[in-house]
């Protein structure tokens, strides 16, 4: 039977790690290991191809890399993205090298602020998750696009996940 100071470690050690599980956020380069916020370089590329290869959720920073003074990033509504309507932006960016917390569960969507970048492909739509769904669950499908995949960055959680619940369980299997 275990003592009592034995359970209280383990209690502490589970909370520290939900805690661990719910700050985990990840840093994205929107545009993958290229990390260019540009025109696509060809029509069978598009940005939201490459974030269907990706989960993102609530408290992750997407960061967009960019010649400052010569494109920007626009965060819109749904009917701007699809209309590549730069006239009333949720937000803005020009510095070059944005970082954007995405910050509430949902769809969210970016396009260039650059005249007609948007229409050459230069435009983002992704899904945000909630931190509760991010390993437990799979990520819920999007109403305007396809389900998004799983990334490194999630199987990189559930090793630390593995990781955790195994010194955990012996820790408790030696008292």
């Amino acid at each position: 039977m275990a003592s009592s100071s034995s359970l209280s470690v383990t209690i502490f050690l589970c909370i520290s790690f939900l805690f661990f599980l719910s700050a985990y956020a990840n840093e994205v380069t929107v545009g993958g290991k290229s990390g260019d916020w540009k025109i696509p370089p060809s029509s069978s590329y598009s940005f939201n191809e490459w974030a269907q290869q990706a989960r993102f959720k609530v408290g992750d920073f997407l960061v967009f890399r960019y010649e400052a003074g010569k494109d920007s990033v626009l965060q819109v509504t749904r009917e701007s993205y699809e209309k590549c309507n730069t006239t009333s932006p949720k937000a803005t960016y020009t510095d070059g090298n944005t970082k954007v917390k995405l910050d509430q569960a949902g769809p969210v969507y970016f396009i260039s602020g650059t005249e007609g970048h948007c229409q050459k492909g230069q435009k983002l739509r992704l899904v945000v998750i909630s931190p509760r769904n991010s390993v437990f669950a799979p990520a819920p499908s999007p109403t305007d696009g396809p389900a998004i995949a799983p990334t490194s960055g999630a199987a990189k959680l559930t090793g630390v996940f593995g990781v955790v619940v195994s010194i955990v369980l012996g820790f408790c299997a030696f008292f």
